[in-house]
């Protein structure tokens, strides 16, 4: 005789502490005895994660020299190769819109941000273009969560914008409306707030951060109660998550103290780590564990404005950012671009490692995710928006066939790729955009 003795948790299940409220990841005792996982309501959801990268790229070490499954990975995305199975590199789209109607001289890099991932022509007397991607996937799969949608970014929003255009279009790659730009937070102290703070009030995080306590001290009650009614599983799982959440509180109260108090920096945002590969991975490490408590299932990422003259010194190369992408056409400062390029894959990588390394139901977060990485331009010297660096990566809960090279008819518009991926996740659009058509991917 068989006895039925799981404790059964509901799939939002919170740990409040003072200035807390700490959402519990994917557990067995989520699931009811007996119960297939996909019966449930602790079934695995999908997530869609949506990554800018401004200024093209060097194209002739972006794109696979054959088409569909068994291509070689380029020099610029050979950090990806480990996921083969979890990758489609999509060749042939095109961002017209970028370059505009009737193009104002220079102001390519002001709309590219904001066309990324809406398709749609950014107005110049009016700040207006449409609503993105994101923002439809959050209305039909972010309802039930206690955040929609999360926008991330590694730079400070800027306010010397060109061409006329309103900043705005630089700042955010996220558009709840066409006249609704969402702001982008780059200081992960902010976001680990944000994710796990109830917003009680300001002055019990502040006590809470006087008094030199972890976020995690407000719940330890709760967790030592929760602890004694669940399986070793279980216990075992919510112990990983307790330890990433204070591993990243450690690593960002590191970087809070890494500046003198004494010493006015305007500039560096409490928070705000120096190390700017240090900064990509803990906003990434954020960004996972938020998809792995389902506190959101939408995110976006700018990996740096227009024009940012941010210098990665792990990819080898001293240029700025912009400066390195006009390269001139010249073949040596094209292959030198093409290093930062590929440093930008390797951050990526980072966070595809994080997402398959993160149990979910019957898979991990990489099996039930989709991931758009690109940018809107392809030379950044001759500012032209065809054909673009773009990649699909992920399983999409089996909805998404990796591994392969799609070869698009030339100049298709990136719109097409943007309802197909609203189509991986379940969610039919007709149009978004200037899409003509939806592309099978």
């Amino acid at each position: 005789m068989t006895f039925l003795t799981r404790k059964h948790l509901a799939r939002r299940t919170f740990l409040r502490g003072a200035g807390v409220t700490l959402a519990l990841p994917l557990l067995d005792s989520m699931v009811p005895a007996q119960t297939a996982l996909a019966e449930t309501a602790a079934a695995p959801k999908n997530r869609l994660g949506c990554i800018y990268v401004p200024h093209g790229a060097t194209m002739y070490k972006w794109t696979p020299a054959t088409e569909g499954k068994g291509f070689e990975f380029t020099e610029i995305l050979a950090p990806l190769e480990k996921f083969r199975e979890r990758v489609c590199v999509v060749s042939n789209l095109a961002h017209p819109l970028a370059g505009g109607i009737n193009s104002d001289a220079g102001a390519d890099h002001a709309r590219s941000a904001a066309v990324f991932l809406s398709g749609a022509h950014p107005e110049k007397d009016r700040v207006q273009v449409g609503i993105t991607v994101d923002q439809i996937a959050a209305e039909r799969i972010g309802q039930d969560t206690p955040l929609p949608s999360l926008e991330l970014a590694i730079e400070e929003n800027g306010l010397n914008c060109g061409a006329g255009y309103g900043c705005a279009y630089t700042n955010t790659i996220s558009w709840r409306t066409a006249t609704l730009p969402l702001p982008m937070e780059n200081n992960p102290q902010v976001v680990f707030e944000k994710l796990f703070g109830d917003g009680s009030s300001d002055e019990q995080r502040r006590e809470r951060k006087q008094e030199a306590r972890s976020l995690l001290d407000s719940v330890l009650h709760e967790v030592s109660a929760l602890n004694k009614e669940l399986p070793q599983a279980d216990r075992a799982r919510l112990s990983d998550y307790l330890d990433d959440i204070r591993e990243i509180e450690r690593r960002i109260q590191r970087a809070e103290n890494q500046v003198p108090a004494d010493l006015k920096v305007p500039d560096a945002p409490v928070g705000v780590p120096e190390n700017i590969e240090e900064h990509f991975k803990i906003m990434f490490d954020l960004q996972v564990l938020a998809f792995k408590a389902e506190i959101t299932r939408v995110a976006t990422i700018m990996y740096a404005r227009d024009t940012s003259g941010t210098v990665y010194p792990q990819s080898g190369v001293r240029d700025g950012f912009h400066v390195a992408s006009h390269h001139s056409n010249v073949r040596a400062n094209m292959d030198k671009y093409a290093l930062i390029n590929r440093y930008h894959v390797q951050l990526l990588a980072y966070f595809l490692d994080k997402l398959k390394s993160t149990p979910d139901g019957d898979g991990n977060l990489l099996d039930h995710s989709l991931i758009l990485y690109g940018s809107s331009m392809s030379n950044g010297n001759q500012h032209d928006h065809d054909p673009l660096p773009v990649l699909v990566a992920g399983g999409a809960s089996g909805r998404l066939d990796g591994g392969r090279h799609i070869v698009c008819p030339p100049h298709t518009h990136m719109s097409n790729l943007l309802v197909a991926v609203l189509d991986k996740l379940g969610i039919r659009q007709e149009s978004l955009g200037d899409s003509t058509r939806e592309l099978v991917i």
